[in-house]
C-alpha cells in the first residue's frame, strides 16, 4: 500500500521538485475544480434575475469595430476569446460589426441584434460577451432581444479576478471593484425593486413608520454603499501595512525593481528565473494577482528587491485600477521598471502602449517622478526568426530573453547591474571604526572604488544607492571631500 501511495504521489507531481513550490501547489489547487458544461439551469426570463454570479459555459463573442485595422480588430476579439476561456467558458462563435460608434440602445443595433439572436439559437449558446463596457440600458435591451444572458468585457475581467484572488487584500480589492460595477446595474423581479418598504402611507403606523418609506432598490444600494465603505477602510488598513514594508525596504538602501507588463507576458516566469521565487506560472490571462516581493543578488554581488505586479490589459476596467491602487503604488516607489513584453504576440507595440497608459495614470495620481524603464522582450523561443530580427530593429535598447529556456538571462542580469549602477551616487566618507554596520552596508549594497585605513577611521570612495548615501551624509564632511553624482 505504501509503495502504491508513493507511485501515485510520483505520478501526480511528475516533473516537480521533491518539495513543490507555492506556485505549483496553487496551480494544482486551481486545476482540481473545473466547470462542467450542461449541468446548470437558467430561468426562461433572464430579466427576472436580481444579481447572478457569472456562469460562463457556451458563449458567443460580439465586437464593434470602430477604428484601426482589421488585424487590430481580430486581435481584440482573439484576446476576448482568451479571457472567456480563462473564465472557464467554451467559445462557439465570434462576430464583429463595422460601425462608426456603438449603438446607444443595443450596442450593435436592432437589426444586428436579431441576427445575433439567430446565431445564439443555432449554436446553442447561453451567454453573449460584448467586447466593450456596456451601459445598464444597453445590457437590458440586448438581453431582451437575444433572450440569453449578456455581459460585457468589464464583467468578464472582474469574474477572472474573483476566481484568481487568493490573499485577503486581493479579495477585498476585487469585491470592491465588483460592487462599483454592480451598483448602477441593479435589477430585480419586475416591479419588486419599486415596492415600498418600511413606510405605511395614509395609516397611523406610529413614530418612524409614517410616509412612503423607501423602495427595495434604494435599500439594496444603501447596503452596497455601506459594504463598499467598509471594504475601502479595510484596504486602507492593508495599505498602511504595505507602506510600512515598502518604507523598510527603501530605508535599507537595497534598490527595488518592479516587474510590470501585459497579462500573460511571462512576468512570473521571469521572476522565478531571476529569484527562484517559485511563483504560480500558468498559460492564462491574469493567472497571478497578488504582488510578490523577493530579494536576489546580481552577478556583481549587489542585492536587488524584485516585485511582481498585477498584469495589465487593453481597456483595463477603471474599477480595477481604483481598487488595486495600493498595489499599483509599488510601481511608483521602484528604482527601475522591468517592462516585460510578450515577443510572440502579434502586436507587442499595443501591449507596450496599454501598460504605459496605466502606469502614467498611476504616477500622475501620486505626483511622483516616473522611474526609469528597461524593456524586456520575453518568449523569444516562440518568435519567428524574421520577426525577432524586426523586433530587435524596432526596440534596439530592449533585452531579449526567454524565461522558459534561460536564453538571454545572463545578459539581462548584466543590463540590470549596469542600469542600477548608473542610479547610484558617488560618496567619499571617513567612517569611524565603531560604524562597522555602515561599512557592511557599503559592501553589500554599493561598489567600493577605493578605501584606506587612517587614524580616525576608514576613508571610503564608493558608489551607493541614494538611501544609503543619505545615511552616510553625516560622515561626508569628515574627510574634507565628498563627491556626488548620478
Amino acid at each position: 500500500m505504501r509503495a502504491r501511495d508513493e507511485q501515485l504521489k510520483g505520478t501526480r507531481h511528475a516533473g516537480w521538485a521533491s518539495e513543490p513550490t507555492t506556485g505549483e501547489l496553487q496551480l494544482d489547487d486551481r486545476a482540481s475544480l473545473r466547470r462542467v458544461a450542461g449541468l446548470s439551469t437558467e430561468l426562461a426570463d433572464i430579466t427576472e434575475v436580481e444579481y447572478r454570479q457569472l456562469r460562463l459555459e457556451r458563449v458567443v463573442l460580439v465586437g464593434v469595430w470602430t477604428a484601426g485595422s482589421s488585424a487590430q480588430a481580430d486581435a481584440s476579439m482573439a484576446e476576448l476569446a482568451l479571457l472567456a476561456e480563462t473564465a472557464g467558458s467554451e467559445v462557439l462563435e465570434a462576430l464583429i460589426q463595422r460601425r462608426d460608434r456603438p449603438d446607444p440602445a443595443t450596442y450593435i443595433g436592432s437589426g444586428k441584434a436579431e441576427e445575433l439572436r439567430a446565431v445564439v439559437l443555432e449554436s446553442g449558446a447561453d451567454t453573449v460577451i460584448c467586447d466593450g463596457e456596456l451601459t445598464p440600458a444597453q445590457l437590458t435591451a440586448l438581453e431582451k432581444v437575444v433572450k440569453v444572458k449578456v455581459i460585457d468585457r468589464t464583467a468578464l475581467i472582474l469574474d477572472i479576478f474573483a476566481q484568481h484572488a487568493t490573499s485577503s487584500e486581493g479579495k477585498a480589492q476585487v469585491a470592491l471593484a465588483q460592487m462599483e460595477y454592480m451598483l448602477p446595474r441593479l435589477r430585480g423581479w419586475g416591479e419588486s425593486m419599486s415596492r415600498q418598504a418600511g413606510g405605511r402611507a395614509g395609516s397611523n403606523g406610529g413614530v418612524g413608520l409614517r410616509g412612503p418609506g423607501e423602495t427595495k432598490i434604494e435599500t439594496d444600494r444603501r447596503r452596497i454603499r455601506e459594504r463598499m465603505a467598509k471594504l475601502r477602510r479595510e484596504i486602507r488598513e492593508m495599505k498602511t501595512a504595505r507602506d510600512t514594508k515598502r518604507a523598510r525596504r527603501t530605508s535599507s538602501g537595497v534598490p527595488s525593481v518592479a516587474i510590470v507588463g501585459y497579462t500573460n507576458a511571462g512576468k512570473s516566469s521571469l521572476m522565478n528565473t531571476l529569484t527562484g521565487a517559485g511563483l504560480l506560472v500558468q498559460d492564462a490571462l491574469f493567472a497571478t494577482l497578488d504582488p510578490t516581493t523577493r530579494r536576489a543578488a546580481l552577478d556583481d554581488g549587489r542585492e536587488v528587491v524584485f516585485t511582481d505586479t498585477v498584469g495589465f490589459v487593453r481597456h483595463l476596467p477603471t474599477q480595477l485600477i481604483e481598487a488595486f491602487r495600493s498595489t499599483l503604488e509599488e510601481v511608483t516607489g521602484a528604482d527601475l521598471l522591468l517592462h516585460v513584453v510578450d515577443g510572440s504576440d502579434p502586436m507587442p507595440s499595443g501591449q507596450i502602449k496599454a501598460v504605459r497608459e496605466v502606469i502614467t495614470d498611476v504616477i500622475k495620481e501620486q505626483g511622483a517622478a516616473a522611474p526609469p524603464e528597461l524593456l524586456v522582450v520575453n518568449k523569444i523561443d516562440a518568435v519567428d526568426p524574421n520577426e525577432l530580427t524586426r523586433l530587435r530593429g524596432v526596440m534596439p535598447d530592449a533585452a531579449f530573453v526567454s524565461a522558459h529556456t534561460g536564453t538571454g538571462i545572463a545578459e539581462l542580469r548584466d543590463r540590470l547591474a549596469e542600469v542600477l549602477g548608473g542610479l547610484d551616487v558617488e560618496i567619499s566618507v571617513l567612517l569611524p571604526y565603531t560604524r562597522g554596520d555602515l561599512m557592511a552596508r557599503i559592501h553589500a549594497d554599493g561598489r567600493i572604488i577605493a578605501s584606506t585605513h587612517e587614524e580616525g577611521g576608514t576613508r571610503v570612495r564608493a558608489r551607493v544607492p541614494h538611501a544609503l548615501a543619505a545615511a552616510l551624509s553625516e560622515y561626508a564632511h569628515a574627510g574634507g571631500s565628498a563627491n556626488s553624482g548620478a
